[in-house]
């Protein structure tokens, strides 16, 4: 073999390495970031069963999903001081 064909087929093989494994990452990520919004919305649901009896109720939306998933439970009990002492 010559050694300009060994040359092109590494290159090609990085490059298919480089095109497969690029959007590995993004889509991990995106991924990562609907799971948090799934249990922010977990979080809120159990909120509003047990705050029912002390008068809170927060809406489960996108925002509400995402700060109380990404921020955990802090984010949930800063959602629920806002909903008791503003809302």
């Amino acid at each position: 073999m010559e050694p300009f064909i060994i040359f092109a087929i590494i290159a090609g093989l990085i490059l298919c390495l480089l095109l497969v494994g690029a959007p590995v990452k993004p889509i991990r990520l995106l991924g990562q970031g609907l799971i948090k919004i799934v249990i922010g919305a977990v979080f809120l649901f159990f909120l509003n069963a047990l705050g029912n009896q002390f008068g809170i109720h927060v809406p489960i939306n996108l925002v509400t999903a995402s700060v109380s998933g990404f921020l955990g439970i802090p984010g949930v009990a800063a959602l629920a001081a806002i909903d008791y002492w503003v809302v």
